[in-house]
C-alpha cells in the first residue's frame, strides 16, 4: 500500500504519517517512511535517533550520486536512472522501517535543476511503482514531489485538516491537485478535534463522506511536541482512530 499524506503546515501531517508507518510495522510489513516536507520532522516524530537523522543527507543534496546517475555529468539527463542502490545506501533503518529524506524540489532560476528533479522522480518511481514495500509519504502543504507518472503509484491520498478556515482552504487546494493527478482515492482526516462544533464545522465545509476519520485533540501530543519528544515511538502513543483509518485505507 502506497499512501501520501498532505495538508496545511501544523495540521498534524507528520504525526498522522508516523502513526501510519507504525501501523505497517505492527502488521509486520516493511515500509518506506519518506519525509518529503521541507520542515523534515517525520524522523523525530517517529522516535528515530536524532543524531542519525541529522547525518542522513536529503536525496536532493547527493550531488555526487546525482552526477554519477546522469552519465557522470555533462548536459545529458537520464530520465530513468537505476536507483536501487540509493534506496539501500541512503536510508536509515529501524526494524521494518526504512526512513529517508527527499529534500525540496528545485525550482527554475539561475541554474537548471533537471538532474536533481529527475533523480527524485526516479527514486519515487522506484518506491511507488517498482518496490513491494509499503510507502508513507509525508508531503508538504502541496504535492510538488509527485508527477503524473509517480502519482500512478499512490493508492491513497490523505489530506489532514484542522477545523480552521485556513486548514479547510489548504485541504481543498490539495484535493484539487491530487484529483488533477488522477489519484483515485482521496480522503480527508480531521485532526485536533476538540468538540462536536469542530466536527460539524469540517463536515459543513467538506463532504462528510470524504472523511476517513476524525482524530481528537491530544494534550499529550502537545506537551511532547513542546518538550521535543518523540510523538509516535510505540503503540501506546497512538491517537484514537488512527488504526481504524489504517485498516480502512489498506483493507487490513
Amino acid at each position: 500500500m502506497k499512501i501520501a499524506v498532505s495538508g496545511k503546515g501544523g495540521a498534524g501531517k507528520s504525526t498522522v504519517s508516523a502513526q501510519l508507518v507504525r501501523c505497517f510495522t505492527l502488521n509486520e510489513l516493511p515500509v518506506f517512511a519518506v519525509d518529503a516536507d521541507p520542515d523534515a520532522n517525520l524522523g523525530l516524530v517517529l522516535g528515530l535517533d536524532p543524531e542519525k537523522i541529522e547525518k542522513l543527507r536529503p536525496l536532493v543534496e547527493l550531488q555526487d550520486v546525482i552526477e554519477a546517475k546522469n552519465f557522470g555529468g555533462g548536459t545529458l539527463v537520464d530520465l530513468n536512472p537505476d536507483v536501487d542502490d540509493v534506496l539501500e545506501d541512503y536510508t536509515l533503518r529501524e526494524g521494518l522501517i526504512r526512513f529517508l529524506k527527499m529534500g525540496s524540489i528545485k525550482q527554475g532560476g539561475s541554474a537548471c535543476y533537471c538532474k536533481e528533479n529527475s533523480f527524485l522522480n526516479a527514486v519515487l518511481t522506484a518506491m511507488l511503482l517498482d518496490r513491494e514495500e509499503g510507502v508513507v509519504l509525508d508531503m508538504s502543504a502541496g504535492i510538488e514531489h509527485l508527477t503524473r507518472g509517480t502519482a500512478r503509484g499512490v493508492e491513497v491520498m490523505l489530506v489532514v485538516v484542522e477545523p480552521t478556515r485556513a486548514g479547510v482552504s489548504t485541504a481543498k487546494s490539495v484535493d484539487r491537485l491530487a484529483a488533477d493527478l488522477k489519484i483515485n482515492q482521496i480522503y480527508f482526516v480531521g485532526n485536533k478535534i476538540r468538540n462536536d462544533q469542530d466536527r460539524a464545522y469540517l463536515e459543513s465545509q467538506l463532504l462528510p463522506e470524504r472523511f476517513a476519520g476524525m482524530i481528537p485533540f491530544s494534550e499529550q501530543v502537545l506537551e511532547k511536541a513542546r518538550r521535543g519528544e518523540a510523538l509516535v515511538s510505540k503503540q501506546e502513543d497512538f491517537l484514537p482512530g488512527l488504526e481504524k483509518i489504517f485498516e480502512m485505507v489498506t483493507g487490513r
